[in-house]
């Protein structure tokens, strides 16, 4: 208990309930309130008629994806920028790629991943923060690199090649069994550990065991597969015996490795300038997550170079904040909460709450387009997202160039953008940070 306490008094009631009344326009608040969600009774017309859905820049206009009840939206914003250059590629208005297969072997190396970390930490002792934290086990979310590293070993497919399937879209039962089970493996690995045994042999067993359990809720996936199409002038091909690394270097072949994360977390525990990972954040155990910090104005230059150069980019946000999944804008002016609240004012700055935990990335999406102002500023971007059509303008969102500063936390982008004085941070050894720093949070959906 906390030694000095100051309890609700019923004077204090009386003065609250008082100034509650003495306001008609409190009274008004409240009826409207009852019957309402409060975003609606909030949402400011005249602030989101400015979103208009017309851009300077305007590189995606293809039938979007959806990710369903999973979370799995880093893997579609990733392949969702793919796609396009395969389409390309085979001159194809479009084509899609199957998430499922990503989404299999992120699993399956996140459960790898998971019990490495229990073999890691197996002298921690129950309670400790950090054991808690990886005994949390393993989500549907992940990080750039993430995608990457499963990519770079894993290959790609078409969609055809491995269709969704009920579990796939949605993971909640299927996620929940498989950390139980995860959980016990780790009283059973750290009992194996505190004895002086190798848990090596064991470790493998149970990583059979969930490939098993994997393959019946997402189907087993392919090892090879035919590739059949028609292109835009209605031309037929087939390709036999792919695999899904021959699929990727022949159909994409774009090199991963090229292409930076960048976050903008203007937190005194991060300079700009420097490489930052998260401790027990990945997938894949050989490979690590990388991000480079920088200011905001830095971030959204990169991006923009990019998107001039026709090429689309992923990025990491907080959705959560300031939107409307139907009319699909994020804007902060667009949604008067503190007048409706009866006045209040929210002056958090982007530091605060991310120190303070009101904010941190929960989604990826693509950036799909910027708009400029009359002094070539951007002033609002088009978000390619992956909540079906029915969400947002045919599934694409407007996004204020006031909401990106605040709630964009990170971007893709190719290492040739990085200015020269970023560029060392690309090869020096990276500070690491807790494993719930704000900054692996996408990880954690």
């Amino acid at each position: 208990m906390m030694k000095q306490v100051k309890p609700i008094t019923k004077e204090l009631l009386k003065r609250c309930a008082d100034e509650f009344e003495n306001n008609s326009a409190n009274r008004a608040l409240a009826c409207a309130a009852s019957k309402s969600e409060l975003s609606d009774i909030s949402f400011c017309d005249t602030a989101a008629r400015k979103l208009d859905m017309t851009f300077s820049i305007d590189l995606c206009d293809s039938k979007v994806t959806w990710q369903k009840a999973s979370g799995r939206c880093w893997i579609f914003a990733a392949l969702n920028i793919l796609r396009e250059v395969a389409a390309k590629n085979c001159n194809m208005d479009r084509i899609e790629l199957s998430e499922n297969y990503i989404a299999f072997w992120d699993k399956f190396e996140k459960i790898n991943y998971f019990l490495e970390s229990v073999i890691d930490s197996a002298d921690l002792p129950v309670g400790d923060r950090t054991l808690d934290w990886i005994l949390q086990g393993i989500s549907d979310g992940g990080q750039w690199d993430m995608i990457v590293s499963i990519i770079k070993k894993y290959g790609v497919v078409p969609l055809s090649a491995m269709p969704e399937t009920y579990q796939s879209s949605n993971t909640r039962v299927m996620s929940r069994m498989i950390n139980r089970k995860l959980r016990e493996y780790a009283i059973e690995l750290r009992s194996i550990v505190s004895q002086g045994k190798e848990p090596w042999e064991r470790k493998e067993e149970m990583l059979t065991e969930m490939y098993r359990a994997l393959c019946i809720c997402f189907g087993k996936p392919a090892d090879t597969f035919d590739f059949e199409y028609r292109d835009r002038d209605k031309n037929y091909f087939e390709d036999r015996n792919l695999t899904p690394e021959t699929f990727y270097k022949k159909y994409i072949g774009v090199d991963l490795a090229d292409y930076v994360s960048i976050i903008n977390s203007p937190t005194t525990d991060k300079p700009y300038g420097k490489a930052y990972t998260v401790k027990y954040l990945g997938n894949v155990v050989e490979d690590s997550v990388r991000h480079i910090n920088v200011p905001m104005d830095d971030l959204k230059a990169m991006v923009v170079n990019q998107l001039k150069d026709g090429e689309p980019v992923w990025f990491g946000s907080d959705c959560s904040k300031f939107g409307d999944r139907k009319l699909g804008i994020w804007d902060q002016d667009s949604f008067l909460y503190g007048e409706m609240l009866g006045g209040l004012t929210f002056g958090l700055s982007k530091e605060e709450s991310l120190d303070y935990r009101d904010s941190a990335m929960n989604h990826a999406m693509v950036i799909a387009g910027v708009n400029f102002d009359e002094n070539g500023l951007p002033n609002r971007w088009k978000i390619e997202n992956s909540w079906g059509e029915e969400a947002g303008q045919k599934g694409y969102f407007v996004m204020s160039a006031k909401w990106f500063d605040e709630f964009t936390y990170q971007a893709v982008v190719h290492k040739k953008y990085l200015p020269e004085d970023l560029q060392t941070a690309l090869s020096e050894e990276p500070k690491e940070l807790e494993p719930w720093d704000p900054m692996g949070s996408l990880a954690g959906e």
